[in-house]
């Protein structure tokens, strides 16, 4: 696609907005509509423009696949972290109350951590069945 002169520099105009809006998504999530799913989605969608515009191997390059299978690891992580940290702290799993002695203030730093797990777990996810696909051999 390198004759797509037009193409490459929109896709490198759109791509880190793409991603601030993400971070968008991410971090209202837990005001409003949006959160670590849908901030996840946005976020390899940007990945897989990138991939679509300059190609797949570039791509790899950009975001090589040990990335992609610690962030698949490390949003696990994260969420089942958090859970343990609140039965550490007293509380049921995922009870986030009891994170910090003010139970609001326990409940917004626990959604926000657990949000920041599903995102970076989904984007990681999307990503790599993207590149599973985008990766395979046509036979015939």
């Amino acid at each position: 696609m390198s004759h797509h002169l037009v193409v490459r520099v929109i896709a490198k105009f759109l791509i880190p907005f793409i991603m601030l809006f993400g971070l968008y998504v991410q971090f209202h999530g837990d005001f409003g509509p949006g959160g670590g799913f849908q901030a996840g989605v946005i976020f390899a969608s940007a990945f897989i423009l990138y991939a679509l515009v300059f190609g797949v191997e570039t791509a790899r390059k950009v975001v090589p696949d040990w990335v992609v299978r610690t962030g698949i690891a490390l949003g696990g992580l994260i969420f089942g972290g958090t859970g343990i940290v609140s039965l550490l702290k007293g509380g049921n799993y995922l009870d986030y109350s009891a994170l910090k002695a003010d139970p609001v203030a326990g409940q917004h730093i626990g959604i926000l951590v657990i949000e920041l797990g599903v995102g970076i777990t989904v984007a990681s996810v999307m990503t790599a069945i993207f590149f599973a696909f985008a990766g395979r051999q046509r036979k015939g």
